[in-house]
C-alpha cells in the first residue's frame, strides 16, 4: 500500500501591523508652547520685562517654524527666575500654578 501524501497547507499568515503614526508633536513640545505663550500673556499683563517678552516672542515665532523646543526651555527657565522674583514680593498675579506648570515643563 502506498502511504497517501498528506498535504501541508501553509499557516494563514498574520497580518503586518501597520507603523505606528509619528505625532505631529511630542507632548512635552506641545506643552512647552503653551506654558510658554501664558508666561508670554502673564508678563505682558504685568507690563515687565520687556526684553524678555520680545525674546519669547521670536522664539514662539521660531519654534512654529522649525519645531525645535530649544529655545523655549531656555525662554522658560529666564521666565521662571522672573516669576519667583515676583512672587517674592507678592505681585498680584503671579500664582503658585503658574510657577508649577514652568516647573513641570522644564522636569521633562
Amino acid at each position: 500500500m502506498a502511504k497517501a501524501k498528506v498535504s501541508k497547507q501553509a499557516a494563514p499568515k498574520k497580518a503586518a501591523k501597520a507603523p505606528a503614526k509619528p505625532k505631529s508633536k511630542p507632548v512635552a513640545a506641545g506643552n512647552i508652547e503653551k506654558v510658554c505663550d501664558e508666561a508670554l500673556k502673564k508678563l505682558q499683563a504685568l507690563g515687565i520685562e520687556q526684553q524678555l517678552q520680545s525674546e519669547i516672542e521670536w522664539c514662539l515665532g521660531s519654534y512654529r517654524f522649525d519645531q525645535n523646543p530649544s529655545g523655549l526651555y531656555h525662554m522658560v527657565e529666564r521666565a521662571l527666575a522672573v516669576f519667583k522674583a515676583e512672587s517674592a514680593k507678592k505681585t498680584k498675579g503671579v500664582t503658585a500654578k503658574l510657577i508649577s506648570d514652568l516647573e513641570k515643563v522644564l522636569e521633562k
